[in-house]
């Protein structure tokens, strides 16, 4: 157990500089997706998005993402996007994991309560095809097989910029945009 402590205190505290953290991000590009997400928000709805997120069973990866979209740097709501705690009050839903069969309830229960039209976004890999969980008897492999889904955003988990990025093609294509 000593040596535990000694190795600990002698390594000390291992963290990156912001810089480090930082590198590859472009602040620029995110203000250019927000304010065309937000154009493309306004032309659909005429006022802001309000997304109610699903999980459903996933590992919580995709969820930090989505929370991280709430944070000072994106700053979703600037954007016109906001989460809502209601599938009542809810614009689209956001559905994360494979989608187990214990949750394929209450997952058809959230899209059945959610007003038309509604838009449903499989975020993440898992939500998508049914990622690692893919085959097991424990999972229906993918939200596509208990609800139509309109949007899908790949990855392990898709980052913040990603889901965005997404977002904002998925609505281009509804309102027939051409990319620039």
């Amino acid at each position: 157990m000593l040596d535990l402590y000694r190795k600990i205190f002698k390594t000390g505290t291992v963290t990156l500089r912001t810089e480090e953290i930082m590198k590859g991000f472009d602040d620029g590009e995110i203000e250019l997706t927000g304010g065309r997400l937000k154009e493309q928000i306004k032309k659909l709805f005429g006022r802001s998005l309000a997304i109610r997120q699903v999980s459903a069973g996933s590992c919580n990866a995709c969820e930090i993402e989505i929370n991280a979209l709430g944070n000072p740097y994106y700053d979703m709501e600037r954007f016109g996007i906001s989460i809502v705690a209601s599938p009542r009050h809810a614009d689209a839903l956001l559905v994360t994991g494979p989608v187990t069969r214990a949750l394929k309830d209450a997952v058809l229960r959230t899209y059945e309560a959610t007003p038309d039209p509604k838009i449903v976004i499989a975020c993440g890999s898992c939500a998508c095809d049914g990622g690692v969980y893919k085959g097991s008897y424990a999972t229906l492999d993918g939200v596509d097989k208990v609800i139509p889904v309109d949007v899908y955003i790949p990855g392990c988990p898709p980052t913040p910029k990603i889901i965005l990025g997404a977002l904002l093609s998925a609505f281009e294509q509804r309102t027939g945009v051409a990319k620039p």
